[in-house]
């Protein structure tokens, strides 16, 4: 028999976010996110309370914890796309379809106590949270800023009625095997053509003071017709420029300015810390800092988090300066390839640019839609 607790309790909070970490324990493929992050999203002064509200649910068989979901409730991006839509996260069960069903009812239940029509997901409260149901690359190492789950996942969701909205796609690109020797000066005349120049800075603080503010103008211009899409909130953006100190490092960042050194367009892939957090659950132990550290300083692997270019250089060869500048990071010492993250699937302005690579589509998300 199963039974539904919304989260309450200081002890329900440590089940929510400890559950996926017994779930996946040995999984080599699993990462988890920071522990501490994980347990900021009950506090009151969450900074994505401002525009949304949530609740949280735990699956329990007798006393056992089984499964676990949250529904979030994202006015503004309600407004932004005039739906009314609650969006799914964080699911996690075992395989059984009864954790599954009762689980995706309450949320159903709570949508449409709340007025919604439907339930998307998996979707967090921002495109900037982990989304997107893997349903392609369960045998890949997941990365730090995405999700992994099981195969079954799948199963359970499609057969409570949920159907796909988008697909995401991600590559793994290396290094050409054979380098365009044009492609440097053709990013060297573009610069020169439209009066552009790359960003300089002696230290991360001086990165961040420098364009911090501007590349989040940058960011909201590019995003702002993706799937999914917020804008963000001052408070936001402090948690997320706190955040970058971290794992930063201006060897992977390219920003490129106008002649007002106005960005215009953006490639920022943070050192891989997958590794680096498994053997710690997420918990910044020392041990798992020191590991943390040393991916920063020597990565293997580097994480394309994000990229954009404002509207009006669009179609103005900008991609062409970034592929270069991304083919520069990979011939930085030690490192292996670059992961995407998630692309959607018709997005092809930001596809064709991995043509220029020795790339590999390896794993696929999806979202899901509901009428409720």
């Amino acid at each position: 028999m199963i039974h539904i607790e919304e989260v309450k309790t200081r002890a329900q909070r440590r089940q929510f976010v400890q559950f996926p970490l017994k779930l996946y324990k040995g999984n080599a493929c699993f990462v988890p996110p920071l522990y501490a992050d994980e347990m900021k999203i009950f506090k009151k002064n969450y900074s994505y309370n401002e525009q949304a509200e949530a609740v949280y649910y735990l699956a329990y068989r007798e006393k056992e914890v089984v499964g676990r979901i949250s529904g979030i409730l994202q006015r503004v991006a309600n407004e932004k796309w005039k739906q009314k839509r609650v969006r799914f996260t964080r699911f996690d069960s075992i395989n059984d379809q009864e954790v599954a069903n009762a689980l995706f009812g309450a949320v159903e239940s709570w949508a449409k106590s709340k007025g919604m029509t439907e339930v998307v997901g998996p979707l967090g409260f921002s495109d900037l949270e982990r989304e997107g149901l893997l349903i392609e690359g369960f045998d890949e190492l997941a990365t730090f800023e995405e999700q992994y789950n099981f195969d079954y996942y799948q199963k359970l969701i499609e057969n409570l009625g949920y159907q796909k909205e988008v697909d995401w796609v991600e590559h793994k690109l290396y290094l050409p095997k054979e380098r365009d020797a044009r492609l440097p000066r053709l990013s060297q005349k573009i610069l020169e053509r439209f009066e552009l120049h790359m960003s300089s800075a002696k230290s991360t603080r001086e990165f961040i003071k420098k364009y911090a503010d501007k590349f989040f103008e940058v960011l909201d211009q590019s995003y702002a017709e993706i799937y999914g899409t917020v804008p963000f909130t001052d408070r936001m953006k402090k948690e997320l420029i706190a955040n970058f100190n971290l794992v930063i490092d201006l060897r992977f960042v390219r920003v490129i300015l106008d002649k007002n050194d106005r960005p215009v367009c953006f490639g920022l892939c943070f050192p891989s810390l997958a590794k680096a957090v498994q053997k710690s659950g997420g918990r910044l132990t020392l041990p798992a800092l020191f590991r943390v550290l040393k991916a920063v300083k020597r990565p293997k692997i580097i994480d394309l988090a994000l990229i954009g270019v404002v509207e009006e250089y669009r179609m103005k060869g900008v991609g062409s300066v970034l592929i270069n500048e991304l083919i520069n990071m990979l011939d930085e010492k030690g490192v292996e390839y670059c992961e995407t993250n998630l692309n959607l699937e018709e997005n092809y302005n930001i596809l064709n640019m991995w043509k220029s690579f020795e790339s590999v589509q390896h794993k696929r998300r999806r979202s899901y839609i509901k009428q409720i």
